[in-house]
């Protein structure tokens, strides 16, 4: 992904609430299914980390590899996260050229 496109992706994500909190019991296998489920459902989503903010790019790094999606940006204590759906028809956001 390159930085126009996610930069692109950070003014998308600018009016979203977070969809996902990573609290004090860190990254589990439940936080990744329902990371998971929410890209499924909506491509771009805001990760919120209210504990463990010194690890939070680290995590951040972790969510993206198990989910198989790319990190948008950090902002604050907030991931961006996009992964486009696995069917092409059902695709809500297209990515500028390159």
């Amino acid at each position: 992904m390159t930085s126009s496109q996610r930069k692109y992706l950070r003014g998308l994500a600018h009016k979203l609430k977070p969809a996902i909190y990573v609290g004090k019991e860190g990254v589990s296998a439940d936080i990744l299914k329902a990371t998971a489920t929410a890209l499924d459902a909506h491509e771009l989503i805001k990760i919120r980390f209210v504990e463990n903010k010194t690890r939070k790019k680290e995590l951040a790094a972790m969510i993206c590899k198990e989910t198989s999606s790319n990190l948008a940006g950090m902002v604050g204590h907030v991931a961006i996260v996009y992964r486009p759906s696995r069917h092409a028809k059902k695709r809500k956001l297209n990515l500028p050229a390159v």
